[in-house]
């Protein structure tokens, strides 16, 4: 615990950040785990007491409690909520639905930094590039705020500017996460379930590639040729040399954002039309092109003047391979043919089902739920089908079963979710399962035809091969090792760790318990005598000694109390 802390001790800005991170979770009701990892030793003594002898009054959940902890500790903490509100399979729907009402938006920041940034970045004053700027920005986020822009050619643009100093704000809470995650995995090993080393590691993973606007820019040209000579769809043009880690400059697009209704209507665009547009789209990109927009929310998607979709804000991606499209081509169909045993199949193809839950039981019991909550669907009509609702149960099934979920597919399922939405308000009959049948059959096909059943026989021919080469000299060196006495059998005793610990706190306490007693008796033998002055006619050592030892006395005394063991 001390080596993390000590990497966050090197600068100044970690460590107050750090006790400020302390203090809202304190403030917040989340004290007994800021005790329980040892993190309360940031603070100074008095502090630590208080925290030590008080207990809040908690008038939210917890779930709640986290969500406005988060929020006030800004960008970072937010950014991490509305990742973890993606994963309900880690943290639980409970906190995931209440991390989905987390809001990122902050006020914007100067016109001033807008034109200090673009100097930066570009070698030369924003008049040399621009002929105007709007300096009111159209909107502002925790990384970055967009204006409306024009060339010199006056050709209308927007810049995505971003915000001065977030990357570092944004790295330095990244070490705390790590260091706190590190802290929870040690000594709260409940919360290895929900992996808490991973999800920081995915959140910075995912918030550095959104701090790379070259990144956004790649994922940008890889939809445009995705949808080169799509007639429904319109990805804006890049200006490549515009660009830098903190600066892009992409075509404005003319339109009105997907849920604006009534200016849809007045531009007598057909709304059942639009929204099937729509999810062909995507549709398209999650089972042709294995590549995906991820952030469809309303303000993302634009309808344009000729009806066209226009799509922005690509810093959010998706991936899938071609075997996950498969399975999920494959999910579909058995869908629609109630075929269960198939659809089970495809969750293990998944690599949804972890080495812990045993096959046989999982796809019994897994069964029954999936015939209970799907059997009453086939009874519905299409446009009674609630996707959404059908959706999230199935996360809440594959949760209640322990399934490991990876995080791409998570955000598909997101996707998912946000479009069927989009489409409904749309078209209230609207139901993408009639738009997604048609992909998942031509997929299938595809993968049915002899080109691609040579490619996978001959990939798989060639593991082969490579598995009978190495085979034998692994089992070579093996025995080599073994001859040599060299070979070593690592084992893992379930809670032994955990033993260990409780041990050691409570040798820990034994020990602190007789020097309080030492202390003690030390002291009634000290106001035997008049040894160092008087007060209140006690002897003053002995007045210390009994002090100290009160002090001491009640902090184990309270330590004892809030860990719950008394």
């Amino acid at each position: 615990m001390l080596l993390e802390l000590l990497r966050l001790k090197r600068t100044y800005r970690n460590i107050s950040r750090l006790r400020q991170i302390v203090n809202v979770f304190l403030k917040h009701g989340f004290g007994h785990i800021i005790e329980q990892i040892n993190l309360h030793r940031v603070l100074p003594f008095r502090k630590r007491l208080k925290i030590l002898s008080s207990r809040p009054a908690l008038e939210h959940t917890a779930a709640e409690r986290l969500r406005i902890a988060f929020s006030e500790l800004g960008p970072s903490f937010i950014k991490l909520a509305q990742l973890l509100s993606s994963r309900p399979d880690l943290i639980t729907s409970t906190f995931a639905d209440e991390f989905k009402k987390l809001q990122d938006e902050v006020p914007p920041f100067a016109f001033e930094d807008v034109k200090r940034i673009i100097r930066e970045e570009m070698g030369t004053e924003a008049e040399n590039l621009f002929s105007y700027i709007e300096p009111r920005p159209v909107a502002a986020a925790s990384i970055a705020q967009v204006h409306y822009a024009t060339l010199k050619d006056e050709t209308p643009v927007v810049i995505k500017v971003q915000r001065p100093g977030i990357k570092e704000q944004i790295e330095t809470d990244i070490n705390i996460m790590k260091a706190i995650a590190s802290l929870l995995v040690r000594y709260v090993p409940e919360t290895e379930l929900f992996n808490p080393t991973g999800i920081v590691e995915e959140f910075a993973r995912t918030v550095r590639k959104e701090l790379d606007f070259t990144e956004e820019a790649k994922n940008m040209c890889r939809f445009r040729r995705n949808f080169a000579g799509n007639p429904d769809i319109y990805i804006p043009q890049l200006y490549p040399h515009l660009l830098s880690k903190r600066i892009i400059v992409m075509e404005r697009i003319e339109g009105v954002r997907i849920d604006n209704i009534e200016a849809i209507t007045e531009m007598g665009i057909d709304r059942t039309e639009l929204a099937r547009k729509g999810v062909d789209a995507y549709f398209k990109m999650f089972l042709v092109d294995g590549f995906f927009h991820a952030d469809p929310h309303p303000g993302n998607i634009f309808v344009m003047p000729d009806g066209r979709i226009g799509l922005v804000d690509f810093g959010i991606v998706g991936w899938l391979t071609p075997d996950i499209m498969e399975s999920i081509a494959q999910a579909l169909i058995a869908l629609v043919k109630k075929d269960f045993d198939s659809l089970i199949d495809q969750y293990v193809a998944l690599g949804l089902v972890t080495e812990e839950v045993d096959i046989e039981s999982f796809r019994r019991e897994f069964k029954a739920d999936i015939i209970d909550f799907l059997i009453p669907l086939y009874d519905m009509t299409i446009s009674e089908i609630n996707v959404a609702k059908y959706l999230d149960t199935l996360i809440h099934i594959a949760i209640k079963h322990r399934l490991k979920i990876p995080s791409d597919l998570l955000l598909l399922n997101k996707c998912m979710l946000i479009l069927d939405n989009i489409g409904r308000e749309l078209d209230p009959n609207f139901n993408f399962i009639t738009v997604a049948e048609p992909y998942a059959s031509k997929l299938i096909r595809s993968r049915y035809n002899p080109k691609h059943i040579y490619e996978r026989m001959q990939k798989q021919v060639n593991e082969l091969s490579m598995i009978a080469t190495k085979t034998p000299k692994q089992i070579n060196h093996l025995l080599r090792k073994a001859l040599k006495d060299e070979l070593k059998l690592k084992m893992n005793v379930d809670g032994f760790e955990r033993l260990i610990r409780d041990i050691d706190r409570a040798t820990n306490r034994i020990a602190f318990s007789i020097i309080v007693a030492a202390i003690i008796l030390s002291s009634a033998i000290l106001t035997m005598t008049s040894t160092g002055g008087v007060i209140f006619n006690i002897p003053l050592l002995g007045l210390v000694g009994f002090v100290v030892a009160f002090i001491m006395g009640f902090w184990l005394l309270i330590s004892i109390i809030r860990s719950g063991r008394l």
